[in-house]
């Protein structure tokens, strides 16, 4: 009996060590499953039936065939007409489950646009621009109209931006009344407003703040349509295209369709020039400076009445800053800056609930910040002379022939003169007096320029002696003594721009790889020239100017005035070192919604497709994986 026992736990044991091993050696892999799931849920059926009439009810349900879910529902679901109360969109499994909030409007068509919100549960894959309608009448309009929507300044595309209809054409409907259907740009800029009645409609686009539907606050964005809205419809072929494979087409095959229009409507997105006006919180950052800050610039500046210390009527100087939006107030008078608190009515304009600019009054009070105590001196550092501390004057120079030499002060100035300043140029060996243009800033008080026109691969010296600049608080320069070495001619290169199509006056600004300008010419003879730019890539943007003032003006509703155009070359100038290039462009020859180059857009349209998966290589790190980790080792 005990050898019966021994040889059935030999045997068992043999057996589970083979089994071990086979395990181990075997190439093991975790089953995939299948091929993945890469198509989009589909719509089933609903409650009503997808453009079922004359529905009363305000609870609406759709199924789809698998799992699915929302993608910020508030955001990306439209429901037309517009709704004030919002309505309540969630998921439950395969559905999807809307209540509306508002009252129901009779005889009128309901869409409930999911654009690119829908996805299945596990593979993310998108339901692309779903749309679901209904009628409380007898009829579901179906007119559309459609359309991109850009930015006016710059050709972005403007994603998430609502565009909407309205039955009423007086101009005061996009003011007062909300509209009538509505729809949104999609990451494209592109829009499409479904279910539309037969009639004539304006058409707008808002960047809507407070969620109203209509243009009631300056600070919106906003986008009008010149022309009426007519929609209309017309039959239509389109070539459709059976591939064989992902490069090798098998037939191309006509197919009808109804074509709805308008269906390139292009509105240019623009915020009006008014911007509230208001104090911002007052600052002293030293004894002998305080700072307003508005968040508008100022074109009138406050009156100042100083309260509590007794003062001259001339007791500060000022200095503006930041596009005039930061005053800088310095304090001239001892009595007033040594004082620790400081009481100033304030005077100045501010914009009230109507939007208007109205006299303020408000009544400041300006503490001095303590300074650290200072350190208690030695022996030996009260025998050493206090160091001077001087008038700061920071010269800002570059070795680019098309800059300007600018200095700037620390401090509001006493004296000033063009003749304490000294500018040679080298020749040969010798250094050569040469005259220049000497200016103040129009704006900054603390910052002046040095002009004249510069020389290539040229030596110049700039010269201030000490103590021959005053500040107001007593403080003089330092000796200044810098060279300046300009670049030679063969470090730059030169384009030149042939401008077609334009006989307005315009401008070209040559654009970094960041779509920001770098230089800016006037378009004269038909051209734009651009004289001295450093090697690299650049793009070209134009502005219609107008009103020939130099810079690109926005639009304004209530005048009916349209933002300034814009347009963009489609081309890349690449510049290269002592270089002269010549180029055509012509202005009208691409549309406007497709000449901004990719390079420099950046609202890049999203792939809302799913990448395929690989499916053998999927199954190979899973296979591979396995390997590593199961067994025995052997």
């Amino acid at each position: 009996m005990r050898y019966i026992l021994t040889r059935i736990f030999f045997s068992l044991f043999t057996i589970l060590l083979l089994i071990g091993l086979i395990s181990s050696c075997a190439n093991v892999a975790s089953p995939n499953g299948g091929p993945y799931d890469e198509d989009p849920p589909k719509f089933l059926s609903s409650t009503p039936t997808l453009h079922e009439t004359n529905y009363k009810g305000k609870k609406i349900e759709i199924l789809f065939d698998e799992l699915i879910q929302l993608d910020k529902p508030s955001e990306n679901i439209i429901i037309t007409p517009p709704q004030r109360k919002l309505p309540v969109i969630r998921t439950a499994g395969k559905k999807i489950l809307v209540e509306i909030q508002d009252s129901i409007i009779e005889n009128m068509t309901y869409t409930i646009d999911f654009t690119n919100s829908i996805s299945d549960n596990n593979e993310k894959n998108v339901l692309e621009n779903f749309s679901f309608s209904f009628s409380t009448g007898e009829v579901v309009d179906s007119l559309q109209v459609a359309g991109i929507l850009l930015n006016a300044s710059d050709l972005e595309p403007m994603p998430g931006i609502m565009v909407g209809l309205h039955r009423d054409l007086a101009d005061s409907a996009f003011t007062t009344t909300p509209f009538f259907r509505t729809s949104k740009t999609n990451d494209r800029g592109q829009f499409t407003i479904r279910n539309i009645a037969p009639g004539t409609y304006r058409l707008y686009a808002l960047a809507d703040m407070n969620r109203d539907y209509l243009f009631d606050q300056p600070g919106e964005e906003i986008a009008f349509y010149d022309s009426i809205i007519v929609p209309t419809f017309e039959p239509a072929i389109r070539q459709d295209t059976i591939w064989k494979d992902t490069i090798t087409v098998d037939t191309i095959i006509p197919v009808d369709y109804t074509r709805f229009l308008p269906d390139d409507i292009v509105l240019r997105l623009f915020k009006e020039g008014f911007q509230r006006q208001y104090l911002l919180r007052p600052e002293r950052p030293q004894e002998n400076l305080f700072t307003l800050k508005f968040n508008a610039p100022v074109d009138t500046l406050p009156q100042l009445t100083l309260l509590n210390v007794p003062a001259s009527t001339d007791w500060y100087f000022t200095q503006i800053l930041d596009e005039k939006t930061t005053i800088n107030y310095w304090i001239n008078d001892s009595t007033v800056w040594k004082s620790d608190t400081l009481q100033i009515q304030v005077d100045y304009l501010k914009t009230d609930s109507l939007n208007m600019l109205r006299p303020q009054t408000d009544t400041i009070r300006l503490v001095q910040r303590r300074q650290p105590a200072p350190k208690r001196k030695s022996r030996r550092d009260k025998d050493e002379p206090e160091p001077i501390e001087f008038l700061r004057m920071q010269a800002n120079i570059s070795s680019d022939v098309f800059d300007t030499i600018s200095v700037v002060f620390s401090e509001p100035l006493l004296n000033v003169s063009k003749e304490v300043f000294f500018l040679d140029q080298k020749q040969d060996t010798l250094w050569v007096p040469i005259d220049f243009e000497f200016r103040q800033d129009s704006l900054n008080t603390l910052k002046y320029y040095i002009e004249r026109k510069w020389m290539y691969d040229e030596s110049y010296r700039l010269i201030v002696d000490s103590a021959q600049i005053f500040s107001i608080y007593g403080k003089w320069n330092d000796l200044l003594e810098t060279t300046i070495q300009f670049n030679a001619e063969d470090k730059y290169g030169h384009l030149y721009i042939n401008v077609e199509g334009v006989d307005e006056p315009a401008f070209v600004e040559i654009l970094d790889g960041n779509d920001v300008p770098v230089r800016k010419a006037v378009v004269k003879d038909k051209g734009a020239l651009f004289m001295n730019l450093k090697p690299g890539q650049y793009y070209a943007r134009l502005v219609i100017d107008t009103n020939e003032n130099g810079i690109w003006d926005t639009g304004n509703y209530a005048e009916k005035r349209q933002p300034e155009n814009v347009f963009y070359s489609k081309a890349v100038y690449t510049i290269n070192a002592n270089w002269r290039i010549e180029e055509d462009w012509n202005v009208y020859e691409e549309p406007i919604t497709s000449q901004k180059p990719l390079e420099v857009t950046k609202n890049k349209p999203k792939d809302a497709t799913k990448q395929k998966r690989n499916y053998k290589e999927d199954g190979q790190k899973s296979s591979s994986s396995g390997s590593r980790s199961g067994g025995l080792g052997f």
